[in-house]
């Protein structure tokens, strides 16, 4: 079993940056692939970024290339989710996953093992 606590999330102006954690429980988390994931309101929740867990090789969402970073630190038990030049449309609450398999956390949500409740993040513009 794996818990997940997203933390981070809050109102941040039109340009400005956010930088979202992930803490994880267990003692394998190296051994899982972190996603994060996104809601906006009224619209299905969607890949944003991902990690597979041993060589950490990165996954993004095409139109988030280049604003967005995901990193980890396993020994921390931690995923970070680095947003940059945050537009109004980046308004969501922002999901971390883990899963063994690292597809299940490159795309489509359903299937994914394990989420945290989400954190809010606010762009005003």
């Amino acid at each position: 079993q794996v818990q997940l606590v997203e933390s981070g999330g809050g109102l941040v102006q039109s340009g400005g940056s956010l930088r979202l954690s992930c803490a994880a429980s267990g003692r394998t988390f190296s051994s899982y692939a972190m996603g994060w994931f996104r809601q906006a309101p009224g619209k299905e929740r969607e890949f944003v970024a991902a990690m597979s867990g041993g060589s950490g090789i990165t996954y993004y969402k095409d139109s988030l290339k280049g604003r967005f970073t995901i990193s980890r630190d396993n020994a921390k038990n931690t995923v970070y989710l680095e947003m940059n030049s945050l537009k109004s449309e980046d308004t969501a609450v922002y999901f971390c996953a883990a899963d063994r398999v690292l597809s299940q956390v490159r795309g489509d949500p359903n299937g994914v093992d394990y989420w945290g409740k989400g954190t809010l993040v606010t762009v005003s513009s």
